[in-house]
C-alpha cells in the first residue's frame, strides 16, 4: 500500500519559492519572522539614509567651494530620497512610517554604526563617498536581487545613485592626493580614521551574527558580512595604492594562495559599544533627528490637513 504524499506545508511552498528565485510581493503569503526580518532590515536601512545626511550636511555650509557645495547638497537631498524609497517599501509590509521613526527617535530600531563617527575635516566628505560609499554599494548591489519585490526594486535607483557619489567622493581624494602636501596628509589623516569603522559596517563576523544563515536562506541577504567585507579590502586596497594612500593596517598583505587580501581583525569591542549606543556622536545624531521630526511637524500637519480638504472636495464633486 503506497503512503500518501503529503501536501506541502505554506513554509515549504514559500521555501521553494525562494529557492527558485521568485520574488515576494506583499499580498503574498510569507512566514511572520520573514515579515519581520524584512521590517527590520528595510528600517534599519532607512534610518541609515535619513541620520547619514547628518554629517554630510555638516559641511555643506563649509564646502570649499560652490562647486563641491552643490554637490555635497545633491549628495544629500538623494540620500532624504533613498530613506522615502526605503520607507514606502517597508510600509507594504504593514507597518507604518510613523512606527519606525518612532523606533528610531526612542533608539529601540538602530541605523549604520558608521554614522556615529564625526566628520572633522573637508577630507571626510571624500573619505566618506568612497569608502563609505563604496561599502554600501556592495552591500547594496546585492539588495538589488533580494528576495522581497519590493525591496529590490527599490535599490535599483539607490545603487546607481551610490554609485555616483563613490565616484565623487574618490574625485575628492585624487584631488587632495594630487595637491600639496598639507592636502595629502589630510587626505591620509581621514583614511587612517575611517578605515576600521568602515570595515564594521557590514556587521559582525559571521560567527556572531544571528540573522545571518536565515537571512541567506531565504535569500534576502547574498552574501555573508565577511564575504562582503574581503570583497571590500580586495577592491579598495588597488584604489588607495593608486592615490598614494597607506591603508592602516599593519597586517595587510596579499595572499597569493587565496587571490585575496589578509588583514588584521577588526575591533569588536568598539563596534558593539557604537552599536549599544556609546559612540562618539550617537547622542548627537539621535538628538538631531528627533528635534529635526519636531520642528517639522507643522509640515506634516499641514500637508494632512491640505489632503484631507482636497478628498472632501472630491467627495462633494463625486455626489454631485
Amino acid at each position: 500500500m503506497e503512503t500518501p504524499t503529503l501536501a506541502p506545508t505554506p513554509e515549504e511552498q514559500f521555501q521553494a519559492r525562494i529557492d527558485a528565485d521568485v520574488r515576494i510581493e506583499p499580498k503574498d503569503w510569507m512566514p511572520d519572522a520573514y515579515r519581520k526580518t524584512l521590517i527590520r532590515q528595510i528600517s534599519q536601512h532607512a534610518h541609515s539614509e535619513l541620520v547619514g545626511m547628518l554629517p554630510e550636511g555638516n559641511w555643506i555650509t563649509r564646502a570649499p567651494s560652490l562647486r563641491r557645495k552643490s554637490i555635497l547638497l545633491a549628495k544629500v537631498q538623494d540620500e532624504a530620497g533613498h530613506g522615502l524609497y526605503l520607507y514606502s517599501a517597508a510600509e507594504t509590509l504593514g507597518t507604518t512610517r510613523d512606527q519606525m521613526l518612532a523606533d528610531l527617535h526612542s533608539g529601540k530600531a538602530k541605523y549604520s554604526s558608521i554614522f556615529n563617527y564625526p566628520t572633522l575635516s573637508w577630507a571626510d566628505m571624500g573619505c566618506v563617498g568612497w569608502l563609505v560609499d563604496g561599502a554600501a554599494i556592495l552591500n547594496q548591489v546585492p539588495l538589488c536581487r533580494t528576495s522581497y519585490g519590493p525591496y529590490a526594486r527599490a535599490m535599483v535607483r539607490v545603487c546607481k545613485e551610490e554609485s555616483f557619489h563613490q565616484r565623487q567622493g574618490f574625485e575628492v581624494m585624487q584631488t587632495l592626493c594630487e595637491g600639496s602636501a598639507v592636502q595629502k596628509e589630510m587626505a591620509q589623516e581621514s583614511l587612517n580614521r575611517w578605515w576600521w569603522p568602515t570595515l564594521m559596517m557590514f556587521g559582525p563576523a559571521d560567527d556572531a551574527s544571528p540573522n545571518t544563515e536565515q537571512s541567506m536562506k531565504w535569500r534576502i541577504k547574498r552574501f555573508t558580512n565577511d564575504e562582503l567585507r574581503q570583497k571590500f579590502v580586495d577592491m579598495m586596497v588597488p584604489q588607495a595604492e593608486f592615490l598614494g594612500l597607506t591603508v592602516p593596517d599593519e597586517k595587510l598583505k596579499w595572499n597569493e594562495a587565496r587571490q585575496a587580501y589578509d588583514f588584521g581583525e577588526v575591533n569588536w569591542d568598539e563596534f558593539w559599544s557604537v552599536v549599544k549606543g556609546n559612540g562618539m556622536c550617537n547622542h548627537e545624531r539621535l538628538q538631531a533627528r528627533v528635534q529635526a521630526h519636531e520642528e517639522g511637524a507643522w509640515v506634516r500637519e499641514a500637508a494632512l490637513a491640505h489632503a484631507e480638504k482636497r478628498q472632501a472636495r472630491e467627495a462633494v464633486a463625486v455626489a454631485a
